[in-house]
């Protein structure tokens, strides 16, 4: 599997989502939360998968289409 970014921003939640990037940031700090960590912590696309229900192939395939 390659890596293109191990990262996931409120940009990214927006695009694969088509919601506002304020709503990206509102998810990013509820993922944070349901998974414990704190606010300086970063969430990779392995947890937006499994936090959203997207398969983490889709999330990573709009993250190589990003970069």
């Amino acid at each position: 599997m390659r890596i293109v970014r191990a990262c996931i921003y409120p940009k990214d939640i927006q695009r694969i989502t088509g919601r506002s990037e304020r709503y990206g940031r509102k998810l990013l700090n509820d993922i944070k939360t349901h998974f414990g960590k704190k606010s300086h912590q970063f969430i990779t696309a392995e947890e937006f998968a499994e936090y959203s229900g997207i398969k983490e192939e889709i999330v990573n395939q709009y993250l190589e289409q990003i970069s």
